[in-house]
């Protein structure tokens, strides 16, 4: 079985990952397999700089091929916030209760017609021999007033997806998986493999 290393130390998005690529006969590891690497620091200006800084980082270290992703909430009422700072946005915790207080609060009084957002992800896979390919998925929804739901992570649960008429913390991560950001972004990446690989 062929190994992709996908560069992130959150395990939701490892799951994430394993669950997309496991079914296209990958082993997928990540930077927990490899405690001794350094962590890259995202300064980059955007999601897609982020996302190749990571990934071709990791994949000079290794010299194996490297996935890295960088993903983030795009609100249109924040002018795009949180955007690239997604996971720090309350601080440089990471911490997922802290983030969504603080947007639901800057959201205050907002109407349900102004809460669109989406769900941004690039994902960049880079090879040892410098050639890096980045590819892009988005999922649109509206901002709730409250968390909903259990699942998932970040900021699935105030993130309203109205199609499926639940926040993506009440989704199963079958249905995530199906509609998500990263799951668009992937399925790029899959349709190329080909001729990348």
């Amino acid at each position: 079985m062929k190994e992709i290393i996908v560069a992130t130390k959150n395990k939701g998005k490892v799951k994430e990952f394993d669950a997309i690529l496991g079914e296209l006969g990958y082993k997928v590891t990540s930077l927990f397999d490899y405690p001794s690497l350094p962590e890259v620091d995202e300064t980059g200006t955007t999601f897609a700089e982020n996302a190749k800084l990571k990934a071709e980082t990791i994949a000079n270290a290794l010299q194996k091929p490297v996935i890295a992703d960088d993903s983030g909430l795009i609100v249109d009422a924040l002018d795009g916030k949180p955007g690239i700072y997604s996971a720090r946005y309350a601080g440089e915790e990471k911490n997922d209760a802290e983030n969504i207080k603080k947007v639901l609060a800057e959201m205050k009084g907002i109407p349900q017609s102004e809460r669109t957002a989406r769900f941004h992800c690039t994902i960049a896979l880079a090879y040892p021999d410098g050639r890096t390919e980045c590819f892009e998925g988005n999922c649109e929804g509206k901002i709730t007033e409250e968390p909903v739901g259990d699942y998932g992570f970040g900021y699935d649960p105030i993130m309203y997806i109205v199609e499926k008429q639940k926040t993506m913390a009440q989704l199963t991560s079958e249905e995530k998986n199906a509609i998500s950001h990263r799951a668009k972004a992937l399925q790029q990446l899959k349709e190329k493999w080909k001729e990348i690989s």
